[in-house]
């Protein structure tokens, strides 16, 4: 029989995990057991912070197959937890993937999903350590459950938030609501190259780890979490642990330049999709203003992907919004995205 053509219900769960070890990159020197045992047996230094994160991606959720390709599959489940990590300043480590898939799936699927998984976590120095698979009636879910480090002195969370910060963003906004409007129409009018970018940004996110190590680093930080329920959605989340209001100056918001084509081609504005998109996983900071010009510094001399003022910190009772440049206010959604509520944003 052609391996090619092997169903996990064919060689079986522990044939199945026998094929995946085999796949991922589990060494290090931190790791004393890993694939295999009852659990995994961790060192961790002295003087760290464990930091811990979980996300899963589920078929019909999610993506859909065979629209995203199984490699770029396993690098956004793990791009989505990096990308937790990114906001705390952390430094990722270890990955336990729990994988449920119907009987008939193909094992060169499931092994497609691991490589892009495990190739995305070695990127960053991180390794799969532990999981668990099993039957699932009708759909493929991946949950990944990340494990980091990060320095006491340096663990950044979205409670800091002071009046009078900065709010600052890394890269450009929308592209992954613009790559979901692709996949979702047949969009004619759209210049190929921008389409396969917009679509790449959408399954392929990029976790900004190096950038959010720096912004750690430069102890101007006051707070910060990841744009995955929209720009406007996690600077609400932001403001409400730090008992905050905010002002973005909508004129300052990066807007990517396939959000920009992609909207005006449906006849959509590309600023609510870089508002309200989500998915971007850029990272979204409140930085203490006398800062800031070190930080752009920083960021130019690690050559990382550049960072820019969007707005600023006010009081709570100014509540959260966005405008343009003539003082009116950008309307939209007053939420985040939310699993459990009916309507779409």
């Amino acid at each position: 029989m052609d391996p090619a053509s092997l169903s996990v219900q064919e060689i079986g769960e522990f044939g199945l995990i026998d094929r995946l070890r085999n796949l991922l990159p589990y060494g290090a020197p931190s790791v004393l057991v890993g694939i295999g045992d009852d659990v995994a047996v961790l060192r961790t230094e002295a003087g760290r912070l464990l930091l811990a994160t979980c996300d899963c991606q589920i078929e019909g959720v999610h993506f859909t197959l065979p629209a995203v390709p199984p490699s770029l599959l396993g690098r956004r489940a793990a791009a989505v937890n990096l990308s937790d990590l990114a906001a705390m300043g952390g430094t990722p480590l270890w990955a336990l993937v729990s994988l449920m898939v119907p009987e008939n799936t193909p094992v060169s699927l499931v092994e497609e999903i691991y490589r892009g998984f495990g190739e995305a976590l070695s990127r960053f120095g991180a390794v799969v350590v532990g999981g668990n698979t099993a039957r699932h009636p009708d759909r493929v879910v991946i949950d990944v459950t990340l494990l980091g480090e990060g320095d006491p002195d340096r663990v950044i969370l979205r409670s800091g938030a002071r009046v009078g910060d900065l709010i600052i963003v890394t890269g450009t906004l929308g592209a992954s609501r613009a790559g979901l409007e692709c996949l979702a129409a047949d969009l004619s009018g759209v210049d190929e190259p921008v389409r396969a970018a917009a679509v790449h940004r959408h399954w392929a996110p990029e976790p900004r780890l190096a950038e959010g190590r720096l912004l750690a680093a430069s102890g101007r930080v006051r707070a910060m979490i990841d744009v995955s329920d929209g720009l406007m959605g996690d600077l609400g989340h932001l403001c409400r642990a730090s008992g905050v209001g905010a002002v973005l100056y909508a004129d300052a918001v990066p807007v990517d330049p396939a959000c920009d084509a992609v909207a005006r081609t449906v006849g959509r504005d590309p600023l609510e999709w870089a508002l309200y998109g989500g998915e971007d996983y850029e990272l979204l900071a409140a930085v203490d203003p006398g800062g800031l010009a070190d930080i752009t510094q920083a960021f130019q001399e690690a050559r990382v992907t550049p960072c820019r003022v969007i707005g600023r910190i006010v009081p709570r009772e100014e509540g959260l919004q966005c405008v343009r440049s003539d003082g009116t206010a950008v309307a939209g959604p007053d939420h985040a995205w939310d699993h459990f509520r009916k309507e779409a944003l």
